[in-house]
């Protein structure tokens, strides 16, 4: 803002001079950019305001100059009248400035008012203006919104037309290529026609062909055509021979070609036997791309199924008889030695290991030299399965017989089973071995099974006349040892041979224990050769059944030898019972005899029980391996683990029946003894009557006591034998 003042511009307006307008300057660029009412308003005003504060301090020192003389002589101040107060009012106005600054307002209004119509016509301009520059750019837009429209009809019409011309261009090219392709076979036609004649000319003659069929260097050219022209002749001549000819060209035409089939099959023959002869001598040599350049070419004949099935059958492993010879010898080791299965297994597993090592070489040729490696690794591994592992298995497992079996001395049928889980375990493990070598889709896991089908097969069989084997050649130890121990006793008497043949032939707890390891070695074959769990419960059910007949006769047999003692006993006992009429000497050398009798009752009875005992315990042991290693084989069929606890109980139900004779025995043979203590113990003087008048004597006799001891003894005998309680399914 610009202001000017006559004179006054920084000089101090006096009280009694008369306030004038003071002309103002506005302008329109006070009001732009950082526009603030509070600046305009301070410019307006801030000339006016400092010159009435500092009138307003010369007044204050000047009423304070006047009062200051007006002191009283006490030292108070003397307070004006009111009248001196009222004139210096009326001669001293308190804002003096107030003319002025609503004199600079109003002008300050007037101007602003200019401004504001300044404004208001300045903007009457541009909005004429805008609008019509707004009427411009509309009509603008307007013809180019037109202009757009015609553009993209333009680009419509263009893409439609360069559609049709593709698609007409395309038509044309199909229609070249077809032509072209026609064109090509037209001629392969022609020249098929050709070589056709030829090898229809004459049955058998091959040399007026032409030279690409002689050509060495185009040998994958010819064989193509001949196997097109075969193709071609063989569905000719299998129409005309199918359809009744009712033409004479016809058949004339079917003869023709038949004529050329045989040529051309003559022909293929001899190409395919060259190439052959090639690719051997290649072999030879190792010139793996010569050798895949001939299996290529011989893929076009039956898929290359020759010259796959010829490179395996002239491996080395498969026409060499020192490899199969040295295959058995490393199995079997020295020709006449007995082969046991852990050297079996030794072999085996080397055998394996080197077949293994020679397919994986022969892995890497196959996969540099034919089109298909994979149908040749499994016509390789099927080949080595069938012939050089089939030889080794058929050295190393020899069907037994079932009616003839083999002598235990040689090993028995518990060997023929040790070396068939060998062999088909290891056998398992090479099948995997190959799998990760490469066998193409061969089904190697059906083709292991297969090798060892018949043997299979038979095994529940066998391996139940194994089980009954085993138990008959223990049966025949035992009775030898206890034979030869007899004879090494010498000549005793009859009860004391009695008891001692007893204690030879008791129940051993070791021998049941070996009955039941042969049964678990059994149950760890099942489980190898069934891969079923029904065919896996089915086998595990029969030889434990096996197990069960053995414990069973085994412990009634030896309960009942046991008491084949208590009866020597008892007729011992009867033997010698004292009759009334006797004399004195023979009546002595009775009661000795019947003390004999006696301490054989009491050996007898301590040897049953001991038998009860170890029956019990040979009963628990049994419990326990059922309970540990076969019923969770058997649920897999419904019912089979309920059938075999029938079985078990039923089986020691057997043995229970023996043991409660046995038992009835030994308390007839204590009621025996005791009988015998009284009757030949005890006297009639020993019992006084209260009717002679005299005391009675409370004291045991001589008879009771022994009695007591008697009976003592044979609890003491009960007590040292604890019984488990037999039942059949724990």
């Amino acid at each position: 803002m610009k202001e000017s003042r006559d004179g006054t511009r920084g000089g101090r307006v006096s009280k009694s001079s008369s306030i004038t307008s003071l002309p103002l300057m506005l302008d329109l660029d006070d009001f732009k950019g950082d526009f603030s009412f509070d600046a305009l308003f301070g410019n307006l005003v801030n000339e006016l305001l400092p010159s009435f504060q500092e009138e307003d301090a010369d007044s204050s020192e000047a009423q304070s100059g006047t009062v200051g003389n007006d002191v009283l002589p006490s030292g108070h101040l003397r307070a004006p009248s009111d009248a001196a107060k009222f004139a210096q009012g009326l001669f001293s106005p308190l804002f003096p400035e107030v003319d002025a600054l609503l004199s600079i307002f109003k002008d300050s209004c007037r101007e602003l008012i200019d401004l504001r119509k300044q404004i208001d016509a300045r903007l009457n301009n541009l909005k004429k203006e805008v609008s019509v520059q707004d009427s411009k750019h509309r009509k603008t837009l307007s013809e180019l919104e037109k202009g757009v429209d015609g553009l993209f009809d333009s680009f419509a019409r263009l893409d439609s037309r360069i559609s049709s011309v593709g698609q007409t261009a395309a038509k044309i090219g199909d229609h070249l290529q077809s032509a072209d392709s026609q064109r090509e076979t037209a001629s392969q036609t022609i020249e098929l026609i050709k070589y056709l004649m030829e090898f229809n000319s004459s049955p058998g003659d091959l040399m007026e062909l032409s030279p690409l069929f002689s050509d060495d260097s185009r040998v994958a050219e010819a064989a193509s055509i001949a196997q097109k022209l075969r193709a071609f002749a063989d569905e000719d001549v299998g129409r005309h021979g199918i359809a009744v000819p009712s033409v004479m060209g016809n058949a004339t035409a079917g003869k023709g070609l038949e004529v050329a089939v045989a040529n051309l099959q003559d022909y293929c023959n001899e190409l395919e036997n060259r190439l052959l002869t090639r690719f051997d001598a290649a072999s030879q040599r190792r010139e793996l791309s010569t050798m895949a350049q001939c299996a290529k070419i011989l893929s076009q004949f039956n898929r290359g199924t020759s010259a796959m099935q010829h490179y395996v059958a002239t491996r080395p492993m498969f026409i060499d008889v020192e490899i199969m010879n040295a295959d058995a010898r490393l199995v079997l080791g020295d020709q006449g030695s007995q082969a046991s299965p852990s050297n079996v297994a030794r072999g085996l597993s080397s055998v394996y290991k080197e077949i293994t090592d020679t397919v994986r070489k022969e892995a890497s040729t196959i996969m540099a030299v034919f089109p298909s490696p994979n149908e040749v690794m499994s016509i390789l591994v099927q080949r080595v399965l069938e012939q050089r592992v089939t030889a080794v298995l058929d050295k190393v497992l020899v069907k037994p017989s079932l009616v003839n079996l083999p002598p235990v001395e040689k090993g028995g049928l518990l060997l023929y089973l040790r070396m068939l889980a060998v062999a088909y375990e290891k056998t398992q493990e090479f099948a995997r071995d190959l799998r990760a070598v490469g066998c193409g889709d061969l089904d190697i896991e059906g083709l292991i099974e297969s090798l060892f089908l018949s043997h299979i097969d038979e095994y529940p069989d066998n391996e139940q006349a194994c089980l009954r084997q085993l138990y008959q050649a223990k049966m025949e130890e035992l009775r030898a040892e206890s034979h030869q121990q007899s004879e090494s006793s010498g000549t005793i008497g009859r009860s004391k041979g009695a008891s001692i043949a007893s204690s030879q032939q008791q129940i051993s707890v070791s021998v049941v224990t070996e009955f039941v390891q042969w049964n678990e070695e059994a149950i760890s074959r099942c489980t190898l050769f069934s891969s079923q769990p029904a065919t896996l419960a089915t086998n595990v059910k029969a030889v434990f059944t096996c197990l069960l007949d053995q414990v069973s006769q085994y412990i009634r047999d030896g309960l009942e030898r046991a008491r084949d003692g208590l009866n020597d006993a008892a007729a011992l006992r009867e033997r010698f019972l004292l009759g009334t009429n006797i004399s004195r000497r023979v009546a002595a050398a009775a009661a000795s005899a019947a003390e004999a009798a006696a301490a054989a009752g009491e050996s007898s009875f301590k040897t049953f029980m001991v038998a009860v005992q170890r029956c019990a315990s040979s009963v628990a042991i049994v419990q326990q391996y059922f309970a540990k290693s076969i019923s969770r084989l058997l649920l897999p069929v419904d019912g089979a683990h309920a059938a075999s606890c029938e079985e078990m109980a039923t089986a020691m139900s057997r043995a229970e029946g023996v043991a409660l004779k046995g038992l009835q025995q030994c308390i007839e043979t204590v009621m025996a003894e005791v009988e015998r203590l009284l009757s030949t113990e005890q006297k009639a003087t020993d019992y006084r009557s209260p009717d002679d008048g005299n005391a009675p004597d409370h004291r045991p006799t001589n008879a009771c006591t022994r009695e007591t001891a008697c009976i003592k003894d044979f609890l003491v005998i009960g007590r040292s034998l604890p019984l488990i309680p037999v039942a059949g399914c724990g």
